[in-house]
């Protein structure tokens, strides 16, 4: 069954074309991997999912809904697209709770426990802007999963992570699979995508194929 479904999707900006004519559905519970170099369009595919950009033509289908149509962005997910946006003099915990009184579903035991689970530390009173590259990449995973979404979308998820915290996320991500959510993985590390992917893709100059 099909969780994700786009059809003949194609984005342009400033006269370049970034996505071009993307057909492709994504199946529920599964991990899709998406390989490809800086620039492939991996990043805008994940944009566009996530309605953080609109389309120039073509549809996205989530979950048997019509983004920017029946809903304006996907009703359950955890996203990390980019650098994350936490609030520097914040905590940990603090950004999270913060992030988490959006929608006021999961407790401070839980935020603690996706905090933990992620290999830091909840009770940690270091402010963000403090932390390492790793951390901040360690707890934007912590952000993505907390809330236990039906879609994940994770670009880069081991990006900045050193060979312990690489083996948490993948575990991590693992589990989050056997939970049943859709995942989405961009990756430039081939690594990531072989050892995690169900599906595999390749983008190339803005278009996708299986490989």
């Amino acid at each position: 069954m099909s969780f994700i479904k786009i059809n003949q999707l194609n984005k342009t900006i400033k006269g370049k074309e970034i996505l071009k004519d993307i057909t492709i559905s994504f199946e529920k519970g599964k991990i899709h991997g998406i390989f490809g170099r800086n620039g492939s369009g991996k990043t805008m595919l994940f944009r566009a999912i996530c309605s953080l950009i609109k389309p120039s033509s073509g549809t996205i289908e989530i979950n048997g809904k019509v983004l920017d149509k029946d809903i304006s962005f996907p009703e359950s997910v955890g996203v990390i697209i980019e650098s994350p946006g936490f609030w520097p003099h914040y905590t940990g915990f603090e950004n999270l709770k913060t992030l988490a009184s959006i929608k006021n579903i999961i407790s401070d035991e839980e935020i603690n426990k996706s905090i933990e689970r992620v290999g830091l530390d909840p009770n940690n009173n270091i402010a963000f802007k403090k932390y390492s590259l790793g951390m901040k990449q360690r707890l934007a995973i912590a952000q993505a999963v907390m809330e236990r979404p039906d879609l994940l979308i994770l670009d880069e998820p081991t990006n900045a992570i050193d060979e312990e915290g690489i083996s948490i996320i993948r575990d991590i991500i693992l589990e989050e699979k056997a939970r049943g959510a859709t995942i989405l993985i961009a990756s430039h590390n081939k690594e990531d995508i072989e050892i995690l992917a169900d599906c595999k893709y390749r983008m190339e100059d803005g278009r996708i194929k299986i490989f």
